[in-house]
Parts: structure tokens; sequence; C-alpha cells
């Protein structure tokens, strides 16, 4: 009996780069049912099946696409959802080349099975009403909340929603405590239009209300409230996600000119206080005709597709390496560069200048080698010994965060390294002060949505085992 031959991988359907870059609408348009399943349909069913172990979150991929070839959408989404609390977030963001299809035994031939895509389809094509369907469960039915458990998560991203929707299916009465005045976190204020739609983090999050989660925006635990008050006020445990949010700048002359702004503050313009619908919103919005972007992350090539989608006549990316070296997602990469964004390799920043009168007119850039591999094992950017100045009238730059400081200096005796990141107990998840857990960027650093999951569901699974929920 001969092998099974495999069709080709179904591509995705997406908004012509020509449309796109004129609008904040998602980029990519998702599957329909038959697309999906002709996909699922592609899935080998292995044996011993590694697309799962390459999962942060552990989802059972083999088993939901197993579910879905069969036009079994509710199955495949009580799968999913057994492990994961924001399928419809992570089949859009999560970079699943780099962990399920990479494990994929399909990898090999360059088509791994598209399993984020899938799970994009499944979460949309099904929301439940029931909130018991619908939620991160470890038993194979809701539990009733258990009043006398309480537990607290500081901060809305991924982290800590993935913490409340996990304790919350368990019994425990969660409350999450967010210092903006949206929950979400990174998903809302980091995360654009285009890539991620907001009303996808809504329904993801009213789903976790309906579990019995309660929000509370406005708290900056750290300023409104103390982390040890909400021990004292009753909460057995503690889950910090609060992140990494504080920008970093290169330290180069010139950083005080007006049109010199960080990805963060760019983004948060933007995506979280609606700059995008101005005037229809009220939010100020930052005009650049020439914009350059320095970094080359995903956040970097965020500044960039909302700055050309802002109007921008032309927007550049500068970056110290090559394009291979970039720590973006290809994909991110592929459609900025199809929507027009210019990316200049190996150039850095120097100095801003200014035209007289306080306003940027340029960056001068410093030219670039790469010579011997770095810490990291990538090949270290020298100087070539000349640089040039690029006129700029909007830079925005995206090299990175720090830790959130105000709830860390708010607590000394929360151990961090010397970073600044919280130090905890890599198993469980734990801070130095008992029953205080923490996950997600602000342990890591800037990492990715699903890893910050994955802490955050390790916490939660340690928490609930030290409350007797499991």
């Amino acid at each position: 009996m001969g092998r099974r031959k495999i069709p080709p991988r179904v591509p995705m359907p997406m908004q012509a780069p020509v449309v796109r870059r004129g609008n904040f609408h998602e980029v990519a348009l998702g599957y329909t049912r038959e697309q999906a399943m002709a996909e699922a349909s592609r899935c080998l069913q292995c044996k011993k099946p590694t697309c799962q172990a390459g999962c942060p979150v552990e989802v059972d991929c083999k088993g939901f696409i197993a579910h879905l070839a069969q036009g079994d959408v509710e199955g495949a989404f009580a799968v999913i959802r057994h492990t994961n609390s924001l399928p419809a977030v992570c089949g859009r963001v999560c970079p699943q080349e780099k962990q399920c299809e990479r494990a994929c035994k399909l990898a090999p031939t360059g088509e791994p099975i598209a399993i984020g895509r899938l799970e994009r389809f499944v979460a949309d094509a099904y929301y439940t009403s029931d909130a018991c369907a619908s939620a991160i469960a470890a038993a194979s039915q809701c539990r009733m909340p258990q009043g006398d458990v309480r537990v607290a998560c500081v901060g809305s991203g991924p982290s800590s929603l993935t913490a409340a929707g996990l304790l919350a299916a368990l019994g425990a009465q969660v409350t999450v405590f967010e210092g903006l005045h949206e929950i979400g976190g990174v998903l809302v204020y980091g995360i654009p239009e285009f890539r991620l739609p907001k009303r996808i983090v809504a329904t993801e999050v009213e789903h976790l209300r309906r579990l019995g989660v309660e929000f509370r925006t406005n708290w900056v635990v750290g300023q409104t409230i103390g982390l040890r008050a909400l021990l004292e006020q009753g909460f057995q445990a503690v889950f910090v996600g609060t992140g990494a949010g504080l920008p970093r700048f290169p330290g180069i002359p010139g950083e005080s000119l007006l049109g010199v702004y960080s990805a963060n503050e760019y983004l948060t313009r933007v995506n979280l206080m609606r700059a995008y619908e101005f005037p229809r919103a009220d939010t100020p919005l930052p005009q650049g005709q020439r914009v350059t972007v320095v970094g080359g992350g995903n956040v970097a090539m965020d500044a960039a597709r909302t700055a050309l989608r802002l109007g921008a006549e032309a927007v550049t990316i500068v970056y110290r390496r090559t394009q291979a070296e970039m720590p973006c997602r290809r994909e991110e990469l592929e459609h900025a560069v199809e929507e027009g964004v210019r990316v200049r390799e190996l150039v850095a920043p120097v100095a801003f200048e200014g035209d007289g009168n306080g306003r940027l007119s340029g960056l001068r850039v410093e030219h670039m080698v790469l010579g011997e591999p770095d810490d990291s094992g990538r090949r270290r950017p020298v100087s070539a010994g000349t640089t040039e100045v690029l006129p700029t009238d909007l830079c925005i730059i995206g090299i990175g965060t720090g830790p959130n400081p105000v709830l860390l200096r708010a607590t000394p005796e929360l151990a961090c390294n010397r970073w600044g990141y919280i130090v905890t107990d890599p198993e469980t998840g734990e801070t130095s002060i008992p029953m205080v857990f923490a996950g997600g960027d602000i342990v890591t650093g800037a990492a990715t949505v699903v890893l910050a999951m994955g802490a955050g569901r390790r916490a939660a699974q340690e928490i609930a085992r030290r409350l007797g929920l499991v």
C-alpha cells in the first residue's frame, strides 16, 4: 500500500497590500469552513504527536484538528479551551512557525499543518453562550465558585488572563486589577487592530467575566493598593503579570526633540486611545510624512505598518543587523515590505538632528558590518566608519522595554534580578514572597503572548494545588 499523498497547505486569504495599507481592518481574512476542514484533513494524526510539546500552553493540536477535519467545530473548541483561555488571540499573534508548527512532522517538507490558522478558525467559528463550555477547565465541568478561595491577579495581559481563567474554572473567586481603563494589557494597547481586532480581545474577556472573574480597572497595584495589602485583605494568593512596559531609548543626542516617540506611546495612542479614528476619537495624533522606525522586532513592524496606514509618505525601518537576524516574525516582515515599508539593514542610530526650533528633522545613522557572534549567538554589528542623515520628521523607537517599575518600587521585599525583573521559582512561578507568584514579561523580559500565557498557566496550576482546588 503506497504512502498517503499530502496535498499542499491551504493558503490564508488576505487583503491585497494596496488595499490594506489604507485601512486598519484585519489583514488576514481567515479560513472558510471548507478551507479549514481541507487544511485539517492534511494532518497525519501521528501516533506520537510532537506538535503539542511545541506549544507553551500544551494545546492538544492533534485532538482539535481531528474534530475539525470531521466538521465538529464544537468538539475542536472544547479541546482547545481545555488548556488555552485565549484561542482567538493565539491563533492570530503566536509565532506558531517557531513552536507547534516547527514541531509538526510535516515541517521538513516546508508545509507543516497551519495549526495557528486552524485554531483561529475554531475560536472565531464557535463562541458558546455557556461560560462553562468556553472556560479553561482542568475538570470535565465547571465547578461552583468557592467563596472562601480568593485569588488576585495584578495586570490584565495574557499571563494574568490565563491564570484567572484556569483558577476561576476550578472554583476560585478571582479578581483582576488593571491600571488602565480597558482590560487586555498589551493585547489592547500594543498590538494594532489590523493584526488583532479589539473585538476579539473583548470577546475572550467577556467569557472570563461570565465564568465569574471580576475585573477592576484603574487600579494601579503599588499605588492604589499595595501587594501586601491584597494578602491582608483576604486574598490567599496573588499572581503578578504586570508586563515589561517601560520604554527603552538608545541614549543618543536629540532624544528630547519633538517628533521622537517610543513605540509604546505611539502604539498606545493609536490602539488603546483610538487615534487612528481621529477626529472621531479625540486623541492627539502624531503626524509624520517621513517616518523612521528603529528596531527589528514585532513592535517595530507594528509601528511601521501603523505609520503607513496613518498617511505617511515614506516609512523606513532601520536595523543594525540584516533582515535575516531580525527577531520579528517572518510573516510580519513580509507584510510590511508588501505594504511599502522600506528596510535599511546594517545601520544604527547615533543622533537625532533638529530644525533649530526643537523639532526633529533627521536621524543620523552609522553604517555597520557584522563581526563575531555575541553572547546571544548572533554576529555582533560593528562600525564601518561612515554615517549618513536620513530625513525624518517622526522617529519611533522600538528597541525593547524594561520592567514596569511601579509595583517593584512599592514592594522592595520582592526579589528582582540585576535587570530589574522579578525572580521566581522556574517550576512554580512563586516569588520571594510566599503565595505571591509572577509570570510573563515581568519575569522574562519582553517575549511572546503565548510564552506569557504558559507562565500564567504554570503558576495557576501551582496556586490551585496549594489552595486545594485540584
